[in-house]
């Protein structure tokens, strides 16, 4: 795995392959992203700072935000099936310190 470092806090080591997939997937919003999205954007949700498909270890979270150290995961249908992986992914992202919200 090929990771990139950051000196800022809160910033993680990720795999630098998800980048593409990462932009790709912010190019491409669901109707229901797209609307949260409208919600989290500049700093209107209590003057928090939001960043969308950021690349954290091998994932690539919906919702970031650093200063809560709190991700918002939008699972859609296909995520019933993989309940084993998001339950390990979100242990992952929890050992970081990061809190993980799902809907």
């Amino acid at each position: 795995m090929e990771c990139a470092k950051h000196s800022m806090p809160y910033h993680y080591q990720y795999n630098r392959t998800l980048i593409p997939f990462s932009k790709g997937n912010r190019e491409n919003l669901t109707d229901v992203e797209r609307t949260l999205w409208y919600y989290l954007r500049n700093r209107k949700f209590h003057g928090y700072k939001f960043r969308r498909q950021y690349p954290v270890l091998n994932y690539i979270l919906d919702f970031y935000c650093t200063e809560k150290k709190l991700a918002i995961e939008l699972d859609g249908s296909q995520h019933i099936e993989q309940i084993s992986y998001d339950e390990k992914r979100t242990d992952q992202l929890e050992a970081l310190g990061i809190h993980v919200v799902r809907f």
